[in-house]
């Protein structure tokens, strides 16, 4: 029994120097840039050896994956009670907004260092979004404008609520001002 309550507060110490690494890798970033940040900086800024860090983090891309991850996670569980409006296109515009705002320089660098992830990398993210994808399909079956009969073995929820999830973060990833021509396509297809 004492072994286990040993193990568990150990693990509660590796989680919080994991949590204090990516606070000394979120600082890096947001002060000096993504280019900043690497093991030994890392390090440095934390107060421990190289190798503590290699014990978290295999290498640089992992560590921007963790923030990127980290940030998401953070975004889509604000998100839930930031989004109030009635209909499904005006909860859309809210998130495009909520998003657009949450994601600043730091965070847009983070996200376009993550161009060529390996294949872990790769399904953590696939992860978040299909979190955001299953909040679009809540959202759009709360709405009882949007039409029910227009779903079928091709036209689905889900492939729909992809398609809205992929143009979004495109439309985030390149700036864009607003989304009113992704809105313009959901309500003429939807409703």
């Amino acid at each position: 029994m004492l072994m286990n309550m040993r193990g568990d507060s150990m693990r509660r110490k590796d989680d919080t120097l994991r949590d204090v690494l990516l606070n000394c890798a979120r600082y890096l970033a947001d002060t000096e840039g993504v280019d900043a940040i690497n093991i030994r900086s890392i390090a440095q800024r934390a107060g421990v050896a190289t190798g503590t860090v290699y014990n978290y983090f295999s290498n640089k891309k992992e560590i921007l994956l963790a923030l990127t991850e980290e940030y998401w996670k953070k975004a889509l569980l604000d998100m839930r009670t930031a989004i109030t409006a009635d209909t499904f296109y005006g909860q859309l515009e809210e998130i495009f907004t909520f998003l657009k705002e949450r994601i600043d320089n730091s965070a847009r660098l983070l996200m376009r260092s993550l161009g060529n992830v390996e294949a872990a990398g790769q399904k953590r993210m696939t992860s978040m979004q299909t979190k955001l994808e299953t909040a679009i399909i809540q959202r759009m079956e709360q709405d009882e404008k949007v039409r029910k009969d227009i779903w079928d073995e091709t036209f689905t929820k889900e492939k729909y609520a992809h398609f809205i999830m992929i143009n979004m973060l495109l439309l985030l990833r390149e700036e864009s001002p607003d989304i009113r021509f992704l809105l313009t396509i959901i309500k003429k297809t939807i409703y």
